[in-house]
């Protein structure tokens, strides 16, 4: 465990802080993350993306049987010159 004393700072009519890079490298964290707010206490995680490991996941199916055959459309029939 790491614990760090500072000092928050005024950034325009907000406050920030500095986090010293052990306390990023113990706590996992990169550049987006989420900060919860209570009474006395902020809890700050890595951001959850809500489509992490969909890439992984759709390159693991098989290509065949995904998508229906292709069926002519009345745009097909009556619009369209081929």
């Amino acid at each position: 465990m790491v614990v760090v004393r500072a000092k928050l700072v005024k950034i325009g009519n907000s406050r920030g802080i500095r986090l010293a890079k052990p306390l990023l490298e113990v706590a996992g964290l990169a550049d987006e993350v989420e900060i919860e707010a209570a009474p006395g206490v902020l809890t700050i995680r890595p951001s959850a993306h809500p489509r992490a490991g969909w890439a992984e996941a759709a390159s693991s199916l098989e290509p065949e049987g995904l998508l229906d055959e292709m069926s002519a459309t009345r745009f097909d029939d009556e619009e369209w010159s081929w």
